[in-house]
């Protein structure tokens, strides 16, 4: 049970202070009240003696009893001199401890605090400070008092303390006069901060509804949106129809029509957005893109072609090299397969993709044997540390992640390996080349050096990337890139219902249901009603799999589901796999989150400092109560999160099959119910089904799986990377 409250006191002592975070343990004298109250939360250093009103939470802790948990807190001045004294002495100013601080209150009395914002030079005038000490003083003054009354205005603005201490931590001491200006930068820049946080402290600060500048707003958060939704361009009716919603207007009002036109044409000058015609399936409004999504589809477009027109060099001993290979793998390459080895020889540019169970990775192997031998120095690299990794594993050579052969440089958020630094490397190798996004493509392709080769190995009927455009598909369909296209099944390979069920759902057919008995590898179990289900899912992780096939349900076997909400979606399958895997222990409550010491969890962003990014998935190794942070095992190494930074942090017993991208687990086992009806496709089970290496159960709706089916979803993604390749190709660019 929790009270809101609103408390003012005086800060007896600091309990606990976190060096790396902002979380905050104080205890505070409070008028009327004869024991010391303490205070927990994220906020700004408060020194002992300071004077605070703090808005927050009162609540029962179980082992430290009744605590305020903060909200929102603001520094108001001491108001007497001992107070003063006290404050000025805590470490506040360098240099100023109690004898100090007695001085400069006996000087200033209670005008001390004036004095020091409006007239520090007069610190001269306290005995034994001297000149050098005085001026010292005062410009150490000044610059927390800034950083104070950032946080201070921020909170009467609206934002809450730990929100205010993100924006500060993000733009320092700029924060205020950056936030005045533009408090819609708040959605767009800072991380766990939406449009409406960002609105209601602008309207806070005075924003009218229906003022330019929330226009504007609107349309480049509707843009970005849409951009983090996978599509590079948007259609101006959707962007005016979805801008209109969110600000909370009438979308059929002419006037505001004209409005938010006037908005999008505004940006457009500004730089923001850029608004091309040209193409038919964008309608008379035209496309309407962000516009370093624009720059970046252009740049990549050119790129491509530059590359794939180069005349390539031909390599010497190309069937020697493959008969060396055969010769050391001890297997005969297939005719398809030797060809796509052959074209990889002549070309300068080349894509091979194919389902599971082609021989992608035998291939490749043969491909890397041949260069090695031709003398060709070759970078292997994959777009996550897990892809990465089985690159690793297949090849045995080093790969590397995309961001750590690009050296992503988390300071600048940018890359040091550019068109002015490019890679050293006469070949670079990209495996799931499905999961190139937009951006990361544009990178690569501007630190590939003239003359070196470029190849990209993936699955394109798998989901596109997580991030917007849909590079492999775009790459292929332009025609522009020669392309190898892998469709024989090897016997091997062909033996698994896994690898089989796979092409099934790629033509559209039913997946093969297999005997209850035997050796086999994919099996259906028929459930129409989430709470069946559910239950049934968590039998067959608990107990089941692990008893029948000997897999850890925690660090072997991954559950898929479509979406993230609802009764069968993954946040209440986590719930539920939570209870019946890791029930007990050391645990720490975020929101309505509840992580423990063991738990399987996921980062939800790209975090370059912490080098964690979107999809990881790692395990709890620690946990700090009182600081309200916790270490993750990724991998080979561990990471500590604060308070701050847990909201990047979801539960992943289950996941979603878009986060599930790049990723192989030993068994899946995938929910495919009527309730996940907008996200069903054909392409969303593929990708599910080939993220088992071992093993797969379906959990699905007979209804649902005829629906995936029928339906492929992968064409919504609106681009134009294939229309530019097709012209740059021909020798000329948009």
């Amino acid at each position: 049970m929790t009270t809101e409250t609103v408390i003012e006191g005086v800060v007896e002592r600091v309990t606990f202070e976190s060096p790396t975070t902002s979380f905050r343990v104080i205890k505070l004298a409070v008028s009327g009240r004869s024991d010391r109250l303490s205070v927990v939360g994220t906020f700004p250093a408060m020194p002992v003696g300071a004077r605070v009103r703090i808005r927050g939470r009162l609540e029962q802790d179980r082992k430290h009893g009744e605590q305020l948990r903060v909200e929102s807190l603001i520094e108001l001045a001491p108001n007497t001199l001992s107070g003063l004294e006290k404050y000025l002495a805590s470490g506040l100013i360098p240099g100023v401890g109690q004898k100090f601080a007695e001085r400069i209150v006996a000087a200033f009395g209670l005008e001390t605090l004036r004095v020091l914002d409006e007239q520090p030079e007069r610190l001269r005038e306290v005995e034994g400070l001297g000149k050098k000490r005085a001026a010292a003083a005062g410009v150490a003054w000044r610059e927390q008092r800034a950083l104070r009354d950032v946080m201070v205005f921020l909170q009467a603005h609206g934002a809450s303390a730990a929100l205010a201490v993100r924006i500060v931590r993000r733009y320092g001491p700029r924060a205020m006069d950056l936030v005045s200006r533009d408090p819609y930068r708040l959605a767009l820049e800072v991380g766990g901060v939406g449009f409406r946080t960002a609105d209601r402290i602008a309207r806070a600060m005075g924003v009218a509804a229906d003022s330019p500048e929330r226009m504007q707003a609107g349309v480049l958060q509707v843009v970005h949106d849409l951009t983090e939704a996978g599509h590079t361009w948007s259609e101006k009716g959707e962007v005016t129809a979805r801008a209109a919603q969110m600000l909370g207007l009438y979308e059929s009002d002419g006037q505001v029509q004209d409005q938010l036109a006037s908005a999008i044409a505004e940006a457009a000058l500004a730089g923001r957005l850029v608004i091309e015609q040209g193409a038919a399936q964008q309608g008379e409004n035209g496309a309407i893109y962000a516009a370093e999504v624009h720059s970046a589809e252009v740049r990549l477009a050119g790129r491509f072609a530059e590359i794939a027109n180069a005349p390539a060099g031909a390599l010497g001993g190309v069937h020697e090299g493959i008969r060396a290979f055969e010769s050391s793998a001890r297997i005969e390459l297939g005719a398809e397969q030797r060809s796509a080895v052959e074209e990889a020889a002549r070309r300068q540019l080349l894509v091979i993709t194919g389902g599971p169970g082609v021989g992608k990775t035998t291939i490749l192997r043969a491909i890397l044997t041949v260069l090695r031998r031709a003398r060709i120095e070759v970078r292997l690299a994959a777009p996550t540390g897990r892809a990465a990794k089985r690159m690793t594993d297949a090849t045995g050579l080093e790969a590397a992640t995309l961001h750590r052969l690009l050296e992503f440089d988390p300071k600048s958020a940018t890359f040091k390996r550019d068109r002015h630094r490019p890679l050293e490397a006469r070949a670079i190798v990209v495996d799931e080349a499905s999961m190139l996004d937009l951006a990361m493509a544009d990178a690569l392709a501007q630190a590939i050096a003239p003359g070196t080769r470029l190849l990209l190995v993936g699955d394109v009927d798998q989901l596109p990337s997580v991030g917007a455009g849909a590079v492999l598909r775009d790459v292929i369909n332009s025609g522009a890139v020669p392309c190898v296209r892998l469709r024989h099944i090897f016997r091997q390979a062909a033996r698994s219902l896994i690898v089989t069920n796979a092409h099934r759902i790629n033509e559209g057919q039913l997946p093969a249901a297999a005997p209850t008995t035997g050796d086999a590898d994919f099996f259906i179990v028929e459930r129409r009603d989430p709470e069946h289900a559910r239950a049934t899912l968590v039998e067959l992780v608990a107990s089941r799999i692990p008893n029948r096939f000997g897999l850890d349900p925690v660090r072997d076997v991954q559950v898929l589901t479509p979406m993230n909400r609802g009764p069968a979606g993954a946040v209440a399958l986590n719930q539920a796999l939570q209870a019946a895997l890791n029930p007990v222990g050391t645990a720490l409550v975020r929101g309505a989150r509840t992580y423990r010491i063991g738990d399987k969890v996921m980062q939800l962003r790209n975090d370059y400092e912490k080098n964690v990014y979107n999809g990881d998935i790692g395990v709890i190794a620690g946990i700090e109560e009182e600081e309200c942070s916790m270490a993750v095992r990724f991998d080979d190494r561990t990471v500590t999160f604060d308070a701050t930074d847990l909201d990047d942090l979801v539960l992943a017993y289950a996941s979603t099959v878009h986060k599930s991208q790049g990723s192989e687990y030993a068994a899946v086992v995938v929910l495919l119910l009527t309730t996940h009806f907008i996200m069903l496709s054909k392409n969303l089970l593929y990708t599910a089904v080939t993220r088992g290496r071992r093993l797969v159960v379906l959990i699905s709706d007979p209804r649902a799986l005829e629906l995936a089916l029928s339906r492929h979803r992968q064409e919504e993604r609106r681009t134009r990377l294939a229309d530019r390749l097709r012209v740059a190709a021909g020798g000329w660019t948009r």
